[in-house]
């Protein structure tokens, strides 16, 4: 194999629309060669530049507490609105904020929009420059999940999360794929750690180049992570399922403790708000 070969196994919780155990995790070695593609041509971008609500032609928002009231199958805490308190464009950012507040039986709001519906792709580069908040109990989101989940059932539709991140974990941010046979906590995934630097202190471009074989994972210039279609198989016995080869659509979120994240403890600051400052999508 040209890529990824050595991996390891932590103990760590894994992001599905549920579950948590161990993730299986796949490091680079740097002489490992990897393809890198180039998408160039802007099919769709977002730089927040009116102010309001988020531009209708290409956001959605997702509502209340789940399809099952289950805090989106992760047991998050929050409860997501539209209200202009959670999600609004100022200033040429889009702002997520999240509250601890009272509210339809939850004890804290925030905002999930999504592109379901309106701009959906599969394959090309897809990117966002973001600062995300910090402290216990933060899960800040860039994702894509594919489009026919009505018809064929998480995880067989799909999932690709760009940027996951962890408010007590400042200096952390996580990549990962789910499908069948590689989803929930045995999702293929991998850290970036940044070096003297927090991603809660200033704006990082998080990215995927995907294309029908590979998927590449970036954080401002550098590719940490590469998912391929032979990887899936070696980390599966062969029992995985690439299902990245129909289109996606984006989301947005900022979730509020659940399996992976935890409960907000005392030193958790609310109000707090990840800011976009904006989202670009290119074909090759």
């Amino acid at each position: 194999m040209n890529n990824i070969s050595k991996k390891r196994i932590i103990k760590i919780v894994g992001r599905s629309f549920g579950l948590i155990s161990f993730l299986m995790i796949a490091s680079c070695d740097p002489d490992e060669t990897q393809r890198v593609a180039t998408f160039d041509n802007l099919v769709m971008q977002d730089e927040f530049d009116t102010e309001g609500a988020p531009n209708r032609a290409l956001w959605t928002y997702d509502i209340g507490t789940g399809p099952s009231n289950d805090g989106w199958g992760n047991n998050e805490l929050q409860y997501y609105t539209d209200r202009t308190e959670n999600v609004t464009v100022e200033n040429g950012y889009l702002l997520l904020t999240a509250k601890e507040e009272s509210f339809s039986g939850s004890s804290y709001t925030s905002a999930r929009i999504t592109s379901q519906g309106l701009f959906e792709q599969a394959y090309g580069r897809f990117e966002a420059r973001i600062r995300v908040p910090y402290g216990k109990g933060y899960w800040p989101a860039f994702w894509l999940l594919g489009n026919d989940c009505a018809q064929n059932v998480w995880p067989q539709c799909g999932e690709i999360d760009i940027m996951e991140h962890l408010g007590d974990q400042p200096t952390t941010i996580f990549g990962s794929a789910h499908g069948p046979g590689f989803s929930a906590g045995d999702a293929i995934t991998k850290e970036y750690v940044l070096a003297n630097d927090r991603f809660d202190t200033g704006f990082h471009v998080f990215g995927i180049e995907w294309a029908p074989d590979y998927i590449n994972y970036y954080v401002d210039d550098v590719l940490y992570q590469q998912i391929t279609k032979e990887d899936v198989l070696e980390e599966t016995n062969g029992r995985g399922e690439w299902v990245f080869d129909h289109p996606f659509y984006i989301i947005l979120n900022v979730a509020i403790g659940g399996n992976l994240a935890g409960a907000p403890n005392a030193e958790t600051v609310f109000p707090q708000t990840m800011l976009v400052d904006y989202v670009r999508v290119y074909q090759k």
